[in-house]
């Protein structure tokens, strides 16, 4: 199954949704009409019930080489009001990505400059090539990173994000690995394989519970003290062992079979 953009590409196999930035001329910048695409894609491709994982990749050499520069030049000009309307679009497309129910994965090549991080950051999990260049270059032409910033920051943590933002410099994988801006740096020869594991592990768990999982750490990590969660987590894994996902995982447990979704 596909569905039909013009900066996008998308592909449903073995209950695999892959959203391709695919402008390879450019090294997929992204301008106003790809970042309306992604909060399409990501919205529509997730309430598909055969989808069960999400990838987002890049079409060529580079994953993303951030904003295109037409369009920056365009953006130079504008006013205010129309700035912050644009803006609020990008923040948009990454508060959609990061609020994705399904488990969501980036994979990175080549580049990810600038709002490129914001993408990657957005999503659940992110690898790598070991030659990946990442930077957040904003600062570099006098600006700031501002709507990418609060996932790079739940990302890399505070201090990280001050190296990184303030010096705009330029890191591979297995650096970014360390600042844990990717989860996963590996040889370009292993990355394949290790990504189809991955799968293959999301694959085995349950999918509503995986979305509800994603539900709990958001709302525990950014919503409720302590003292909240006590009532909010006892009610939802009752809730969860009584629905018809947790009683068949728990039945496939005792029983030592492969749950109905595991196949």
């Amino acid at each position: 199954m596909k569905l039909k953009f013009t900066r996008l590409e998308t592909e449903i196999t073995n209950q695999t949704a892959t959203i391709w930035l695919n402008r390879p001329d450019i090294r997929n910048a992204f301008n106003e009409v790809m970042i309306g695409e992604l909060i399409m894609a990501f919205k529509e491709v997730s309430a598909l019930d055969e989808v069960r994982v999400i990838l987002l990749r890049g079409r060529g050499k580079s994953f993303c080489a951030g904003a295109d520069l037409n369009w920056m030049r365009d953006v130079a000009s504008y006013s205010y009001e129309q700035n912050y309307k644009e803006s609020l679009q990008l923040s948009d497309c990454f508060y959609t990505i990061y609020n994705c129910p399904k488990p969501t994965i980036a994979v990175v090549h080549g580049a990810a400059i600038g709002g490129a991080n914001g993408l990657l950051a957005a999503c659940d999990m992110a690898v790598c090539d070991d030659e990946t260049v990442f930077s957040l270059s904003e600062v570099k032409i006098g600006i700031v990173p501002a709507c990418i910033s609060p996932y790079v920051i739940k990302r890399v943590g505070e201090y990280g994000a001050r190296e990184l933002m303030l010096t705009g410099k330029r890191i591979k994988g297995k650096e970014a690995e360390h600042f844990r801006l990717v989860n996963k740096s590996l040889h370009e020869n292993e990355l394949e394989n290790y990504l189809n594991d991955l799968i293959a592990l999301l694959m085995s768990s349950g999918p509503k519970a995986m979305s509800q999982c994603k539900t709990l750490i958001d709302k525990v990590s950014n919503e409720i003290t302590l003292e909240e969660a006590l009532s909010y987590t006892a009610r939802m894994i009752a809730e969860i062992r009584a629905s018809e996902e947790g009683q068949e995982g728990m039945a496939a447990f005792l029983e030592k079979r492969k749950a109905k979704w595991n196949f």
